[in-house]
């Protein structure tokens, strides 16, 4: 069985501190993406965005785009 999620292809897991792998998985208004765009699995979804959630609260990325 193929898996195209790419943090089980590479055995890692989502951080909050890499911001620019964080970054992949918001679209340009800040919304996190979801699984059907992202190709993740259940379990790297949840924790993606419990990562970015934990990034935006320590004001690594932005919770809304500037406009």
């Amino acid at each position: 069985m193929k898996t195209s999620c790419i943090y089980c292809q590479k055995k890692t897991e989502p951080s909050f501190k890499n911001i620019e792998s964080l970054e992949k998985f918001t679209s340009e208004r800040g919304k996190i993406v979801g699984r059907s765009r992202t190709g993740l699995c259940q379990k790297h979804q949840k924790r993606v965005a419990k990562a970015i959630k934990q990034a935006r609260f320590l004001a690594l990325l932005p919770y809304a785009a500037n406009i």
